[in-house]
């Protein structure tokens, strides 16, 4: 049996009626759109275009692609001749794309012409490098544009591949640090599919998807890719930046069913709609993931939009949602419950099962998990422990089994002996009405004694005179008197990885 996932996912389609469907459609531009059936004819002409470039199986193609028709076609080809598509943040420094592609020694880059100049230098200096596809108009000397790598190429089947053969590589969006190659297997993609997108999404034929989260992302991708294109619907593609006034006007234009955000987006989106109104949408579900969602950001969007944000927890490593919120049981505040066809624990310092009210890291166990990191492989067996995958997330499990997050492994810290959570006193400050983000991180004091202290970014038009004392005080009524912020700087942004994940040690540094 052939369990090469392009089969499910793209050709499958055609045999079952569903080959005139709409997989793809840009947001802007020209509009282009994308069936099934021409998804399934042009991912075999990619297939055939790696085999006539001598692109040959198991060797790496990166992807510095914008989230647009390409996209799928390159991906799906790749999957379909047995290369492995490595799927790269497309806001990164050219030192970084430097070092990945060093790292995973891709043969072939394939890459927008807006992301051309900043990958340029690396490009030039990677001797493992022998073709550079470029898609876009006046393709520079010594590349090869996109439609002449495509024209003529013979289609090609899918090759025969087992449900474990590795089939496309994610980097990690380095929140802590450096990324890292992260390998997934055919099988993976379905296994993410069969979980969250039919057991909590209840994706249906009819959807139609828009994630703001772009298809390098694991979060993104499954939005994007995995999850409609299980039952034959339709992703707008958007490969611009996403801002709130952009979002909007996105959802009110391509009418989707279902909006994936994270946290960020959500925020700053709230603060445009309750300034210029809601549009007339069809949103049936939102969801949210790649941070924890404050308690007050998805009540107030419940509210005002009229659907609610199932908020979730996933990772690079195990491809996509774990633990999640579902409809009709939703409490803002918790991450919900395990995804069904996961398993999750929460265990002390020494590996032990905590108990109801206590705080330990989240191990998930689930058939999405990745087959390791490239060339890491202390981290890879500090990571997969058997079945198990440490997440480096802390959690506090109610008494209600629902779980709640509490941060990062090392954003914990203790304050008088006391565990204390960044992300309590971060949701906490995004409470008060002139605060539009916050993060709180460890600093020490005179004494060389841990204490909080907050970045926040305001709401315009706050001001910030005597606001310092007025959120101190607010985070003592609210959540208790020895986690309130011993300092509190405003800043006009906060530094993200192009997820939107917070980086915290960027901000460690003595108060």
């Amino acid at each position: 049996m052939n369990n090469n996932a392009a089969l499910w996912f793209v050709d499958r389609h055609s045999s079952e009626g569903r080959g005139d469907n709409i997989a793809f459609r840009e947001a802007a531009g020209g509009r282009r759109t994308l069936s099934y059936q021409q998804l399934a004819d042009r991912s075999a002409q990619v297939a055939g275009a790696f085999l006539r470039a001598q692109i040959h199986r198991e060797e790496r193609v990166a992807c510095l692609i914008l989230d647009q028709i390409e996209y799928p076609e390159i991906f799906w080809g790749g999957l379909k001749a047995g290369v492995i598509p490595v799927a790269i943040n497309t806001l990164l420094s050219t030192d970084v794309y430097q070092s990945i592609l060093n790292d995973s020694r891709a043969s072939c880059l394939i890459v927008s012409a807006e992301l051309w100049d900043v990958v340029k230098p690396a490009a030039e200096n990677c001797p493992h490098l022998r073709t550079i596809v470029y898609i876009g108009d006046n393709t520079p000397d010594g590349l090869v544009s996109y439609q002449h790598f495509m024209q003529g190429a013979n289609p090609q089947l899918p090759v025969q591949v087992s449900h474990d053969e590795c089939a496309f590589w994610l980097y990690s969006s380095g929140s802590t640090g450096q990324p890292k190659g992260v390998r997934h297997v055919h099988g993976a993609l379905k296994a993410t599919a069969d979980t969250y997108g039919a057991g909590v999404l209840g994706i249906r034929e009819d959807d139609i998807v828009y994630s703001v989260a772009k298809i390098f992302f694991a979060y993104g991708l499954g939005n994007a890719m995995t999850f409609p294109m299980s039952v034959g619907a339709t992703t707008v593609l958007f490969n611009g930046r996403p801002m709130p006034e952009v979002v909007s006007d996105i959802i009110a234009a391509e009418q989707p069913t279902i909006f994936c955000g994270v946290p960020t987006l959500y925020a700053a989106t709230l603060a445009h709609l309750e300034k210029h109104g809601v549009p007339e949408h069809r949103l049936r579900l939102c969801i949210s993931a790649g941070e924890a969602l404050p308690e007050d950001i998805g009540t107030r969007w419940q509210k005002l939009v009229g659907v609610d944000i199932l908020d979730g927890v996933g990772s690079t490593e195990m491809l996509h949602i774990f633990l999640s919120n579902s409809p009709g049981d939703v409490q803002y505040g918790t991450s919900g419950v395990a995804v069904p066809g996961y398993s999750v624990k929460c265990v002390d310092e020494n590996g032990e099962p905590i108990e109801p009210g206590a705080v330990g890291e989240l191990l998930v166990k689930g058939d999405s998990a990745a087959d390791g990191y490239w060339n890491q492989r202390e981290k890879t067996r500090q990571t997969f422990e058997g079945e198990w995958t440490r997440t480096g997330d802390k959690y506090e499990i109610t008494s209600e089994g629902r779980y709640i997050y509490c941060g990062r492994t090392n954003d914990m810290f203790k304050v008088s002996g006391i565990w204390v959570s960044p992300f309590e006193v971060e949701q906490a400050l995004v409470a008060h009405s002139a605060v539009l983000e916050a993060a709180v991180v460890a600093a020490a004091d005179e004494d060389g004694l841990e204490k909080p202290k907050a970045f926040i970014v305001l709401q315009q038009g706050a001001e910030t005179d005597g606001l310092d004392t007025t959120l101190k005080d607010y985070v003592k009524d609210k959540i208790g008197k020895w986690k309130y912020p011993r300092w509190i700087e405003f800043v006009s942004e906060l530094p993200k990885t192009a997820t939107g994940k917070i980086q915290r040690f960027k901000l460690r540094s003595p108060a």
